[in-house]
């Protein structure tokens, strides 16, 4: 186990090479250990065709090796330049009204593009050969944030000849893909794979399981075109390992599949942004609105360090009011301190601020990073300083068990309800997300996983909202588990072709409890059917059970709410706080696991032998109860706003 680390985004290339020095020395008496550079430099290091100038990134990564710190090098894919632009303006993706995604900013190619894939094997390769081996470099990164700006779907000439090509692949015969698509439906069959076109521009919404394969494509472009780049690192920088920087709330592409090619998962925290984006409401932005939401950072830990199989980091860490969200309130006092510790608690092994210095030029130049424009300090850089200080004295090591509690998030899914969401506010991510509050609001560390058999290996409670398609090795792994498990609402509502299943929904769940969903319904704001113990919003199921079904939990109009065959039940909709609140705990009852629900803006979080408790709320708040006789490492037990208080666990003390 290796001790957690701070960093910094830093890009040389912006900035006179008579500060690097400086900058360098005053990153390391900070107590930063990483930075990140190069990611957005390929007009500097190629300004023109097979023209390289790599000696001042040289430079760079000598200067900062030389005062102590490890770099993080990045791929510059994300940014190609002008002069490659002009040479292949066909590179350039398309949108879904057909426009090109013009030069100008960033993200501006087509993953499907074989030209611009062949140019970004090209220079990815000449960096590796020249700093693959380099005593300064740590880690890299390949491209930057995959599919931002809705950079994912491409409708471009190379994404349709890439898509056909994709579909002769997965069908092998245009009856199989017919079939499957379910053509027959409005006169929609094809005769032959050049027959297949884009789903864009169509009069009214296109085929679902079109679109769905279209979405399985464009997220198999993104690894495939990630992959290029992994294998041309390990062959020229082997033993350095290889990250991504995911984003929040993003589902355009499968991350757990971009991650199996990478060594670590990583993403870049926003927390004020990503609040003023969010659908809460007003008075929840209005609480929350300097601190973030209490659990949106917590579930993308859990999500990313889910993807990197046990490491991740956060590369890019929000240090002050960025520029991009409708509204952009700074931070409260202690608020990035909190947010680093989180992430700390939740096994990150990096922490990474962006970014150093804060840009007079250009888009970002609204971004506040931990240096002004002119090169004062900060208010968060007064943070980090007390964070390094912290993090040496508690030598907290990156740590995490595998928590009892796994909650299943599909990315399948989150396309499938997008493209047929059958109600307007219904949202896959939002509903996975409300079953994670609901296991913070008792207090538990929790493990987010993909459906597969190796994710549900030894857990008491497995949850799966939503899940669109279960396949068959999926459900054979929840039958053999000895998890109590709880499905819906909307779970083996499909096939994997997007159609209803034969035998009625749930599917191939139906092998874990018998019940048949005979018809559902979408509710508009305001409506809510009661249950005993709660409301019903947003999506309510009607439901056949087998015999040997018993319903637990009624609804209105004698429906039920909550089935049950043995260790596997069903909630047959997405439940209010009051109803999800009662369900968890009656199961939390059974399946052994221990809650402890923490005062309402209270957080707990555990990581090995400690115990971290975080304060969301306006005012102070005792935690004594929640840790019990624990010894105190870190903080107070009675934790001010933004306080973060660090326990041993009495029982795990060596």
């Amino acid at each position: 186990m290796t001790t957690q680390k701070l960093g910094a985004c830093y890009y040389p290339e912006q900035w006179p090479a008579a500060l690097w020095a400086e900058d360098a020395a005053r990153m390391k008496a900070m107590g930063l250990s990483y930075v990140r550079i190069g990611e957005f430099a390929w007009s500097r290091l190629e300004p023109r065709p097979g023209v390289y100038e790599f000696n001042w990134l040289r430079e760079a990564i000598d200067t900062l090796h030389a005062a102590g710190l490890d770099v993080v090098l990045g791929t510059p894919t994300a940014t190609p330049p002008k002069w490659l632009v002009d040479a292949m303006p066909d590179m350039l993706a398309r949108d879904a009204e057909g426009r090109p995604r013009k030069f100008g900013s960033r993200r501006h190619y087509c993953f499907s593009h074989e030209g611009y894939g062949r140019e970004c094997d090209r220079i990815v390769t000449r960096l590796a050969e020249e700093f693959g081996a380099h005593p300064g470099l740590a880690a890299w990164q390949t491209d930057n944030e995959y599919g931002c700006h809705d950079t994912v779907e491409s409708y471009s000439d190379a994404a349709l000849l890439a898509f056909r090509k994709w579909c002769r692949t997965k069908y092998g015969s245009i009856e199989a893909l017919n079939a499957a698509w379910g053509n027959v439906f409005w006169s929609m069959e094809v005769t032959d794979f050049d027959s297949i076109d884009l789903p864009n521009l169509t009069v009214t919404e296109a085929n679902p399981a079109h679109l769905l394969d279209f979405r399985r494509f464009s997220s198999d472009q993104v690894a495939a075109f990630n992959r290029r780049q992994v294998e041309i690192i390990r062959n020229h920088s082997p033993g350095r390992p290889i990250l991504h920087n995911f984003m929040g709330a993003f589902t355009a592409f499968d991350h757990f599949a971009v991650s199996r090619d990478l060594d670590a998962a990583s993403w870049d925290s926003y927390p004020l942004g990503f609040l003023e984006r969010s659908a809460n409401d007003d008075a929840f932005k209005a609480r929350y609105m300097r601190v973030g939401d209490p659990d949106f950072q917590a579930f993308h830990h859990d999500l990313y360090r889910g993807c990197g199989r046990g490491r991740w980091w956060v590369m890019e860490q929000q240090p002050g009011p960025v520029n991009w969200a409708p509204w952009n309130p700074a931070p409260a006092r202690g608020a990035v301190r909190m947010w680093t510790f989180e992430a700390f608690a939740a096994g990150a092994e990096t922490v990474s601020y962006f970014r150093w210095r804060q840009a007079p030029f250009a888009q970002e130049q609204m971004h506040e990073a931990l240096l002004l424009p002119n090169s004062e300090a900060n208010e968060a850089c007064h943070d980090v300083e007390t964070i390094a200080r912290e993090l040496a004295s508690l030598n907290a090591r990156v740590e995490t068990k595998r928590a009892d509690v796994l909650l299943i998030f599909d990315y399948e899914s989150e396309w499938a309800w997008k493209i047929q969401p059958q109600g307007r506010d219904f949202s896959y991510f939002e509903l996975v997300l409300h079953f994670y509050r609901g296991l913070r609001r008792a207090g538990l560390s929790v493990d987010i996983g993909p459906p597969d058999a190796e994710t549900v290996r030894d857990r008491k409670l497995v949850l799966l909202p939503g899940l669109f398609a279960a396949s068959d090795a999926f459900v054979d792994a929840l039958a053999k588990s000895a998890a109590l498990v709880l499905t819906g609402p909307r779970s083996g509502s499909k096939t994997s072709d997007f159609q209803i299943p034969p035998g009625l929904p749930p599917g191939a769940l139906r092998k874990l409890i018998d019940l048949r969903v005979r018809r559902v319904e979408s509710l508009r704001p305001g409506v809510l059917i009661g249950a005993e113990t709660g409301h019903f919003e947003r999506w309510r199921e009607f439901l056949i059970l087998g015999e040997d079904v018993e319903c637990v939990i009624a609804s209105g109009e004698a429906e039920c709410a909550l089935a049950r065959h043995g260790k596997h039940c069903y909630l047959a909709g997405w439940p209010d706080e009051t109803l999800l609140d009662a369900v968890l705990s009656k199961l939390f009852e059974e399946a052994g696991v221990e809650a402890a629900p923490p005062p309402r803006d209270i957080r707990i979080r555990d990581n090995g032998g400690l115990r971290y408790v975080f304060n969301y709320g306006p005012e102070p708040v005792d935690v004594s109860s929640l840790v019990g006789g624990a010894n105190l490492l870190l903080g107070d037990r009675t934790l001010p706003p933004c306080g973060v208080a660090a326990f041993q666990l009495a029982e795990r003390r060596k």
